[in-house]
């Protein structure tokens, strides 16, 4: 077992062991104990009582954080040529098709979202097995294929995130950065929380938000009272 830090020593007991938090109280605290240098991710990991193997309990979906998610997001719109203006003034960072799929061909990724239209995405399919794994695929459930390019650009530059429970039944996403403010953490976790349950499936019996934990980049989870969100 690795030693803790001074700076992790320091803020160890800050977290009292089984304690579950309100949502305010953990978008507080997940700021004081955190101890690194850079600017940490907050991250939130919700457990759901789903089976994800079984399509009628997939949950997936889209959410506009309202204070954004702290950090630049790269975007690569693969367009027409007449839509190619728009995306850019929209804050796409690259714009184009052909030579953008050759360079995706040649292991170019350095990209954290690809917006596409319908008309286009079969010239993406040969790339499935370099954007599947880096899950960069654009799809039509995530808004990332659609014919208004540039709206799509515009959402997801002002903090539009796409999520997805995994196999374990846990949906794990950033929320933000840790040089936000705690209200604009805690802003972002409910929005986020909200869009969750209501897209909660029929098919789902029992308790549905098992448990939630909110942390940064290398700190402690901190276990969130799944009532102070309902």
């Amino acid at each position: 077992m690795s030693k803790l830090t001074k700076n992790q020593k320091s803020v160890a007991d800050k977290v009292e062991a089984g304690k579950a938090y309100t949502l305010e109280e953990a978008s507080k605290l997940v700021k004081d104990i955190t101890t690194t240098k850079f600017d940490a991710s907050v991250d939130i990991d919700v457990r759901l009582g789903v089976d994800p193997r079984k399509a009628n309990q997939m949950v997936r979906g889209v959410v506009s954080l309202p204070n954004g998610t702290g950090k630049a997001i790269r975007v690569l719109a693969l367009c027409t040529p007449d839509q190619e203006a728009a995306a850019k003034e929209a804050g796409a960072d690259y714009v184009g098709l052909d030579e953008y799929v050759e360079k995706i061909k040649g292991g170019w990724t350095d990209i954290d979202v690809i917006i596409t239209m319908p008309s286009c995405m079969g010239k993406l399919g040969p790339l499935g097995r370099v954007l599947g794994p880096r899950g960069l695929m654009p799809n039509p459930k995530s808004g990332t294929v659609t014919m208004d390019v540039a709206k799509a650009v515009k959402e997801v530059k002002q903090g539009k995130i796409d999520f997805k429970v995994d196999k374990a039944g846990i949906i794990h996403t950033s929320i933000g950065k840790i040089n936000m403010t705690s209200e604009q953490i805690l802003g972002n976790a409910k929005e986020f929380i909200s869009a969750v349950i209501k897209l909660k499936p029929a098919a789902a019996k029992g308790t549905y938000i098992k448990s939630i934990f909110i942390s940064s980049t290398m700190s402690k989870g901190i276990k969130v009272d799944p009532k102070s969100v309902e």
